[in-house]
């Protein structure tokens, strides 16, 4: 049987709704209809193809933040069967020229001086110099679409563990994490998103656009986030913004921000917040400022997994859990043998469907660990599921460490310091222990203005906690590690609770 071929939303829209706008760059006041978004990838196709010998399979790297001609960039390459890599750009230039080492492109748009030694062969051109290119080009001829299941993008993990992995992302990966997250998110043709989430990180470049894009809808194209312009720009009825995806120190941003009045939010259908923990106070603070906080579950290995529902009343009921599994992802939660356990057990979390990764750039043996023999990928997340089948994420697997005997999740010990009211951000990890193999260490951040003595949160964690969960150390910091998606760097906290130990 011949492959399926890759989908082309825009092309088909193109046709079907040709005048309707697709996409704004909202830095440089550019729109396109879908009409001209998708011949501006055809032009793109030709400067591609005929300016530089691009062919399928080699690599496109970027290392610009987001705009529309990243956007063209990349359907251009998936057109061609490129294989689009965007880069980091908070990174340094010894963990950026790595990546670059790993994925070997042919090619770098960048839009800002290079201060490093690019790969043997890899061409670099500014964004500028390339959306020029475009502009002037004609469009080339139409040509069939690679199969689907080639890889179409390398997204490199933000590195929690220290060391970034390319996730091969296919064009079927991509539009079943649409379908996903389109069916839970509610998106149709009407939609607006606001994209200021990275275009180097699964959200920015696949969960804010493939949706829309999908539908038919239109996606708002902003450089970055700034707290201020976002909250602003979600008050604007001329955008008419209905879908904002962020990670939850995002969402604490826009609410500490002068400029914040979400009464004004009025086309908004929901804030979707993924990529970190969200605690239900947070999202209960939210529903009553008359916004909607809608949690789910996503990795750059499997796109969008679980999201709650839209409706407010659900949400409270359930304020904390991650929601329900997408329309095209199958599930487990199984224990240390493999063997699904009941309802309300904590498990790691399998996952099986369209939306799944084939794998690793260049590993093949992360690959093969990933997966079970019979296909199951291996998120290494701890969940437990319930009843009526809402998933709540309890920890990383390599997070929980074990003390006395006991198993513990460093997230719930974190959601019960976030309920302090002078802490704004909580971090626990395992450290060795003489007796009791391991305990807990607590990285603390405290709110401006405020003052906490470790032996308060010592008190505050045992009223609401097991002893044996307890942290033993508190230590005041003045910020968490942080990748660029949010997430918190333990292994980076690890290193830091071994030297306070060894010095205290």
């Amino acid at each position: 049987m011949p492959a399926w071929t890759t989908s082309d939303p825009v092309a088909l829209h193109a046709r079907t709704q040709p005048d309707r706008i697709a996409c704004v760059d909202l830095a440089s006041g550019r729109r396109w209809t879908y009409a001209a978004l998708d011949e501006a990838i055809q032009r793109a196709v030709g400067v591609l193809e005929t300016g530089h010998g691009i062919e399928q399979g080699q690599r496109i790297a970027a290392l610009a933040r987001n705009s529309a001609d990243l956007v063209v960039l990349q359907q251009a390459a998936m057109r061609l069967g490129a294989i689009f890599v965007p880069l980091n750009w908070r990174l340094a230039n010894a963990e950026q020229q790595a990546i670059l080492a790993d994925c070997d492109p042919v090619l770098l748009l960048h839009d800002v001086a290079l201060e490093m030694t690019l790969p043997k062969g890899c061409l670099p051109i500014e964004v500028a110099a390339f959306a020029a290119a475009v502009e002037a080009q004609v469009p080339a001829p139409r040509r069939p679409l690679p199969a689907d299941d080639a890889p179409s993008i390398i997204l490199y993990t933000s590195g929690t563990s220290g060391r970034p992995k390319g996730v091969i992302v296919t064009e079927r990966n991509a539009v079943a994490t649409a379908v996903n997250f389109g069916v839970l998110g509610r998106v149709g043709n009407a939609s607006v998103f606001l994209c200021d989430a990275p275009m180097f990180h699964v959200i920015g470049l696949i969960t804010s656009l493939r949706p829309p894009l999908l539908q038919g809808g239109t996606v708002l194209i902003s450089p970055g986030f700034d707290a201020g312009v976002t909250n602003r720009r979600l008050a604007d009825p001329a955008l008419g913004v209905t879908h904002y995806f962020c990670v939850p120190q995002m969402a604490r941003m826009l609410r500490d921000h002068p400029d914040f009045a979400p009464s004004n939010w009025t086309a908004l259908t929901a804030i979707f917040t993924g990529g970190a923990p969200n605690p239900a106070a947070d999202i209960n603070w939210w529903l009553a400022q008359g916004v909607r906080m809608v949690d789910g579950f996503g990795m750059t290995e499997a796109g969008t997994v679980l999201g709650m529902p839209v409706e407010a009343d659900r949400i409270a009921r359930k304020a904390g859990s991650a929601g329900l599994a997408a329309p095209t992802i199958r599930l487990r939660i199984v224990d240390n043998a493999g063997r699904d356990v009941a309802a309300g057990e904590p498990g790691e979390l399998w996952l099986s469907g369209p939306s799944i990764t084939s794998g690793y750039w260049n590993r093949p043996e992360e690959t093969a660990r990933a997966f079970t023999a019979d296909g199951w990928f291996r998120t290494g997340d701890i969940a437990r599921r319930d009843e009526d089948g809402f998933v709540t994420l309890v920890d990383r697997l390599k997070d929980m460490f074990i003390s006395g005997g006991e198993n513990i999740y460093p997230v719930e010990i974190e959601m019960v310091l976030l309920d302090h009211p002078d802490i704004a951000e909580a971090a626990v990890i395992g450290v060795a222990d003489e007796r009791w193999g391991e305990v807990g260490c607590a990285f603390v951040v405290v709110k401006p203005e405020c003052l906490v003595d470790p032996a308060d949160l010592a008190s505050h964690c045992s009223a609401r906690l097991a002893r044996y969960k307890v942290p033993k150390e508190f230590l005041l910091t003045d910020a968490l590690p942080r990748t660029a998606s949010g997430k918190i760097q333990k292994h980076i906290l690890r290193s830091l609770a071994v030297q306070g130990l060894e010095q205290s």
